[in-house]
Protein backbone atom coordinates (compact mmCIF):
# COMPACT_ATOMS: atom_id res chain seq x y z
CA UNK A 1 0.00 0.00 0.00
CA UNK A 2 1.35 3.45 -0.91
CA UNK A 3 2.07 6.16 1.64
CA UNK A 4 -0.64 8.31 0.06
CA UNK A 5 -3.33 5.63 0.30
CA UNK A 6 -2.44 5.00 3.94
CA UNK A 7 -3.24 8.63 4.80
CA UNK A 8 -6.62 8.63 3.03
CA UNK A 9 -9.24 6.75 5.02
CA UNK A 10 -12.30 7.73 2.96
CA UNK A 11 -13.06 8.72 -0.63
CA UNK A 12 -16.28 10.70 -1.13
CA UNK A 13 -17.98 11.81 -4.36
CA UNK A 14 -21.24 13.49 -3.27
CA UNK A 15 -23.88 14.71 -5.71
CA UNK A 16 -25.29 17.47 -3.48
CA UNK A 17 -23.60 20.53 -2.02
CA UNK A 18 -24.98 19.96 1.46
CA UNK A 19 -23.47 16.46 1.52
CA UNK A 20 -20.06 17.84 0.56
CA UNK A 21 -20.20 20.57 3.18
CA UNK A 22 -21.19 18.14 5.92
CA UNK A 23 -18.19 16.02 4.99
CA UNK A 24 -15.98 19.13 5.28
CA UNK A 25 -17.46 20.31 8.58
CA UNK A 26 -14.63 18.83 10.68
CA UNK A 27 -11.95 20.43 8.51
CA UNK A 28 -10.30 17.08 7.73
CA UNK A 29 -11.05 16.81 3.99
CA UNK A 30 -8.82 17.32 0.98
CA UNK A 31 -10.89 18.84 -1.82
CA UNK A 32 -10.30 17.40 -5.28
CA UNK A 33 -11.72 18.89 -8.46
CA UNK A 34 -9.34 18.84 -11.42
CA UNK A 35 -6.23 17.85 -9.50
CA UNK A 36 -3.87 19.83 -11.72
CA UNK A 37 -2.38 21.63 -8.70
CA UNK A 38 -3.14 19.07 -6.00
CA UNK A 39 -1.39 16.13 -7.67
CA UNK A 40 2.03 17.76 -8.17
CA UNK A 41 1.90 19.45 -4.76
CA UNK A 42 1.23 16.20 -2.89
CA UNK A 43 3.77 14.28 -4.94
CA UNK A 44 6.45 16.87 -4.17
CA UNK A 45 5.60 16.89 -0.46
CA UNK A 46 4.41 20.50 -0.48
CA UNK A 47 0.97 19.33 0.68
CA UNK A 48 -0.38 16.28 2.47
CA UNK A 49 -3.69 14.53 2.00
CA UNK A 50 -6.20 14.75 4.83
CA UNK A 51 -8.17 11.73 6.04
CA UNK A 52 -10.99 12.31 3.53
CA UNK A 53 -10.55 12.85 -0.21
CA UNK A 54 -13.59 14.76 -1.47
CA UNK A 55 -14.29 14.75 -5.21
CA UNK A 56 -16.44 17.73 -6.28
CA UNK A 57 -17.03 16.78 -9.90
CA UNK A 58 -20.46 15.20 -9.39
CA UNK A 59 -22.03 18.00 -7.35
CA UNK A 60 -25.04 19.47 -9.11
CA UNK A 61 -24.87 23.20 -9.73
CA UNK A 62 -21.14 23.57 -9.10
CA UNK A 63 -20.35 23.84 -12.83
CA UNK A 64 -21.62 26.28 -15.41
CA UNK A 65 -21.57 29.90 -16.52
CA UNK A 66 -24.67 32.07 -16.15
CA UNK A 67 -24.48 35.25 -18.24
CA UNK A 68 -28.21 35.89 -18.44
CA UNK A 69 -28.68 38.50 -15.73
CA UNK A 70 -27.13 41.59 -14.22
CA UNK A 71 -24.76 39.41 -12.24
CA UNK A 72 -22.45 36.98 -14.01
CA UNK A 73 -21.98 33.71 -12.12
CA UNK A 74 -19.31 31.08 -12.75
CA UNK A 75 -19.51 27.82 -10.83
CA UNK A 76 -16.30 26.92 -9.02
CA UNK A 77 -15.96 23.55 -10.77
CA UNK A 78 -16.25 25.15 -14.22
CA UNK A 79 -13.19 24.22 -16.24
CA UNK A 80 -10.84 26.63 -17.95
CA UNK A 81 -11.91 25.06 -21.27
CA UNK A 82 -15.52 25.95 -20.44
CA UNK A 83 -14.48 29.59 -20.02
CA UNK A 84 -12.49 29.54 -23.23
CA UNK A 85 -15.41 28.25 -25.31
CA UNK A 86 -18.14 30.51 -23.89
CA UNK A 87 -19.04 33.10 -26.53
CA UNK A 88 -21.33 35.26 -24.33
CA UNK A 89 -18.59 35.48 -21.71
CA UNK A 90 -16.06 36.47 -24.36
CA UNK A 91 -18.26 39.42 -25.29
CA UNK A 92 -18.78 40.44 -21.65
CA UNK A 93 -15.29 39.83 -20.24
CA UNK A 94 -12.76 39.33 -23.04
CA UNK A 95 -9.76 39.51 -20.70
CA UNK A 96 -11.02 36.50 -18.74
CA UNK A 97 -11.47 34.40 -21.87
CA UNK A 98 -8.08 35.55 -23.18
CA UNK A 99 -6.48 34.37 -19.94
CA UNK A 100 -8.18 31.01 -20.40
CA UNK A 101 -6.82 30.85 -23.94
CA UNK A 102 -3.24 31.13 -22.63
CA UNK A 103 -3.75 28.81 -19.67
CA UNK A 104 -1.39 25.80 -19.78
CA UNK A 105 -2.28 23.10 -22.34
CA UNK A 106 -5.50 21.69 -23.76
CA UNK A 107 -5.34 18.68 -21.45
CA UNK A 108 -4.85 20.81 -18.34
CA UNK A 109 -7.55 23.30 -19.37
CA UNK A 110 -9.99 20.39 -19.68
CA UNK A 111 -9.37 19.41 -16.03
CA UNK A 112 -8.38 22.58 -14.19
CA UNK A 113 -11.22 24.47 -12.47
CA UNK A 114 -11.74 28.17 -11.86
CA UNK A 115 -12.22 27.60 -8.13
CA UNK A 116 -9.13 25.44 -7.87
CA UNK A 117 -6.97 28.04 -9.60
CA UNK A 118 -8.14 30.71 -7.14
CA UNK A 119 -7.86 28.52 -4.03
CA UNK A 120 -4.33 27.53 -5.00
CA UNK A 121 -3.56 31.22 -4.35
CA UNK A 122 -0.45 31.36 -6.50
CA UNK A 123 0.86 34.88 -7.18
CA UNK A 124 1.09 33.67 -10.79
CA UNK A 125 -2.46 32.30 -11.04
CA UNK A 126 -3.85 33.20 -14.46
CA UNK A 127 -7.49 33.63 -13.42
CA UNK A 128 -6.81 36.17 -10.67
CA UNK A 129 -5.86 39.36 -12.59
CA UNK A 130 -8.80 39.33 -15.05
CA UNK A 131 -11.26 38.55 -12.27
CA UNK A 132 -9.79 41.34 -10.13
CA UNK A 133 -10.40 43.91 -12.86
CA UNK A 134 -13.98 42.64 -13.14
CA UNK A 135 -14.50 43.41 -9.45
CA UNK A 136 -15.29 39.76 -8.76
CA UNK A 137 -16.19 38.17 -5.44
CA UNK A 138 -16.10 34.54 -4.37
CA UNK A 139 -18.85 32.66 -2.55
CA UNK A 140 -17.70 30.49 0.34
CA UNK A 141 -20.16 27.92 1.70
CA UNK A 142 -20.08 25.84 4.87
CA UNK A 143 -22.42 23.63 6.91
CA UNK A 144 -23.53 25.37 10.09
CA UNK A 145 -26.63 25.07 12.27
CA UNK A 146 -27.86 22.20 10.12
CA UNK A 147 -27.98 24.35 6.96
CA UNK A 148 -25.79 25.64 4.16
CA UNK A 149 -24.37 29.05 5.04
CA UNK A 150 -22.80 31.26 2.34
CA UNK A 151 -20.64 34.36 2.63
CA UNK A 152 -19.21 36.55 -0.11
CA UNK A 153 -15.64 37.81 -0.08
CA UNK A 154 -14.29 40.33 -2.61
CA UNK A 155 -11.55 38.61 -4.56
CA UNK A 156 -9.19 41.43 -3.64
CA UNK A 157 -9.56 40.43 0.03
CA UNK A 158 -9.43 36.67 -0.63
CA UNK A 159 -5.66 36.25 -1.02
CA UNK A 160 -3.46 36.44 2.08
CA UNK A 161 -0.02 35.18 1.00
CA UNK A 162 1.38 32.61 -1.45
CA UNK A 163 -0.83 29.54 -1.12
CA UNK A 164 -3.00 31.12 1.59
CA UNK A 165 -6.52 32.57 1.43
CA UNK A 166 -9.21 33.59 3.91
CA UNK A 167 -11.13 30.38 3.16
CA UNK A 168 -11.59 28.34 6.33
CA UNK A 169 -10.93 24.56 6.31
CA UNK A 170 -14.65 23.78 6.54
CA UNK A 171 -15.55 26.16 3.68
CA UNK A 172 -15.88 25.39 0.00
CA UNK A 173 -15.53 27.97 -2.75
CA UNK A 174 -18.70 27.43 -4.75
CA UNK A 175 -18.82 30.29 -7.28
CA UNK A 176 -17.23 33.44 -8.63
CA UNK A 177 -19.58 36.36 -9.28
CA UNK A 178 -19.28 39.85 -10.75
CA UNK A 179 -21.64 42.53 -11.98
CA UNK A 180 -22.25 42.73 -15.70
CA UNK A 181 -19.92 45.48 -16.94
CA UNK A 182 -21.51 48.72 -18.11
CA UNK A 183 -21.70 49.77 -21.75
CA UNK A 184 -18.33 50.89 -23.04
CA UNK A 185 -16.39 48.48 -20.82
CA UNK A 186 -13.09 47.26 -22.23
CA UNK A 187 -10.70 44.68 -20.82
CA UNK A 188 -7.32 43.33 -21.81
CA UNK A 189 -4.91 40.65 -20.56
CA UNK A 190 -1.20 40.06 -21.15
CA UNK A 191 0.94 37.22 -19.87
CA UNK A 192 4.61 36.48 -20.36
CA UNK A 193 6.52 33.24 -20.55
CA UNK A 194 9.04 31.55 -22.82
CA UNK A 195 6.10 29.79 -24.50
CA UNK A 196 2.52 31.05 -25.05
CA UNK A 197 1.16 28.14 -23.01
CA UNK A 198 2.36 25.41 -20.63
CA UNK A 199 4.23 28.09 -18.73
CA UNK A 200 3.73 29.67 -15.33
CA UNK A 201 3.39 33.42 -15.76
CA UNK A 202 6.56 35.42 -15.33
CA UNK A 203 4.32 38.50 -15.21
CA UNK A 204 0.66 39.09 -16.06
CA UNK A 205 -1.30 42.32 -16.42
CA UNK A 206 -5.04 42.84 -16.76
CA UNK A 207 -6.93 46.05 -17.46
CA UNK A 208 -10.62 46.76 -17.07
CA UNK A 209 -12.29 50.16 -17.56
CA UNK A 210 -15.11 52.02 -19.22
CA UNK A 211 -14.08 54.26 -22.07
CA UNK A 212 -16.11 57.23 -23.32
CA UNK A 213 -14.97 60.26 -25.32
CA UNK A 214 -11.40 59.05 -25.17
CA UNK A 215 -11.27 58.95 -21.36
CA UNK A 216 -11.14 55.99 -18.99
CA UNK A 217 -13.32 55.69 -15.90
CA UNK A 218 -13.84 52.99 -13.31
CA UNK A 219 -10.30 51.89 -14.02
CA UNK A 220 -9.01 48.63 -12.57
CA UNK A 221 -5.52 47.30 -13.24
CA UNK A 222 -4.32 44.02 -11.76
CA UNK A 223 -0.87 42.45 -11.71
CA UNK A 224 0.28 38.87 -11.25
CA UNK A 225 3.68 37.41 -10.32
CA UNK A 226 5.07 40.69 -8.99
CA UNK A 227 4.08 40.44 -5.31
CA UNK A 228 3.19 37.76 -2.73
CA UNK A 229 -0.40 37.84 -4.00
CA UNK A 230 -2.18 39.03 -7.16
CA UNK A 231 -2.93 42.71 -6.59
CA UNK A 232 -4.72 45.82 -7.77
CA UNK A 233 -2.29 48.44 -9.12
CA UNK A 234 -3.77 51.44 -7.34
CA UNK A 235 -1.14 53.95 -8.44
CA UNK A 236 -1.52 52.94 -12.08
CA UNK A 237 -5.29 53.22 -11.76
CA UNK A 238 -5.00 56.73 -10.28
CA UNK A 239 -2.76 57.80 -13.16
CA UNK A 240 -5.46 56.74 -15.64
CA UNK A 241 -8.76 57.56 -13.95
CA UNK A 242 -10.67 60.32 -15.74
CA UNK A 243 -7.76 61.32 -17.92
CA UNK A 244 -7.57 61.40 -21.73
CA UNK A 245 -5.99 58.22 -23.06
CA UNK A 246 -3.07 59.90 -24.79
CA UNK A 247 0.70 59.42 -24.80
CA UNK A 248 1.19 61.58 -21.72
CA UNK A 249 -1.33 59.63 -19.65
CA UNK A 250 0.07 56.28 -20.81
CA UNK A 251 3.60 57.37 -19.87
CA UNK A 252 2.37 58.38 -16.40
CA UNK A 253 0.65 55.02 -15.94
CA UNK A 254 3.78 53.15 -16.99
CA UNK A 255 5.88 55.16 -14.53
CA UNK A 256 3.37 54.44 -11.75
CA UNK A 257 4.00 50.67 -12.03
CA UNK A 258 7.12 51.19 -9.91
CA UNK A 259 4.87 52.15 -6.97
CA UNK A 260 2.68 49.03 -7.27
CA UNK A 261 4.84 46.11 -8.40
CA UNK A 262 7.03 44.42 -5.77
CA UNK A 263 8.84 41.76 -7.79
CA UNK A 264 11.53 39.44 -6.49
CA UNK A 265 14.38 37.45 -7.99
CA UNK A 266 13.64 33.73 -8.38
CA UNK A 267 14.49 30.84 -10.67
CA UNK A 268 12.09 32.05 -13.37
CA UNK A 269 13.07 35.71 -13.64
CA UNK A 270 14.88 38.57 -11.97
CA UNK A 271 13.10 41.38 -10.16
CA UNK A 272 14.47 43.82 -12.76
CA UNK A 273 13.05 41.79 -15.65
CA UNK A 274 9.64 41.48 -14.02
CA UNK A 275 9.53 45.23 -13.40
CA UNK A 276 10.45 45.79 -17.03
CA UNK A 277 7.70 43.45 -18.26
CA UNK A 278 5.07 45.17 -16.13
CA UNK A 279 5.92 48.49 -17.76
CA UNK A 280 5.87 46.95 -21.24
CA UNK A 281 2.53 45.20 -20.71
CA UNK A 282 0.80 48.22 -19.18
CA UNK A 283 1.91 50.29 -22.17
CA UNK A 284 0.78 47.57 -24.59
CA UNK A 285 -2.73 47.14 -23.20
CA UNK A 286 -3.31 50.88 -23.03
CA UNK A 287 -2.11 51.45 -26.57
CA UNK A 288 -4.29 48.55 -27.67
CA UNK A 289 -7.36 50.21 -26.14
CA UNK A 290 -6.32 53.57 -27.56
CA UNK A 291 -6.13 52.17 -31.09
CA UNK A 292 -9.61 50.69 -30.81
Amino acid sequence: MSETSEKISAYLAPRRLDEALQAMADGDATVFCGGTDLAPQTESGARQYQAKLLNLRRIEGLCGIDTGGGEIRIGAATTISDLRRNAPLAAIAPALVEAAEHFASEQIRNAASVGGNLCNASPAGDMSPPLLVLGAAVELACWRDRAVQVRRVPLEAFFVSPGKTVRRPEELLTAVVFERPADGFVSRFRKSGPRPALEISTVSVALGARIADGRLSGVRVALGSVAPTPLRARHVEAALEGRPLDATTIAAAVAATADDARPIDDVRASAWYRGHLVRVFVEEVLNDVRRD
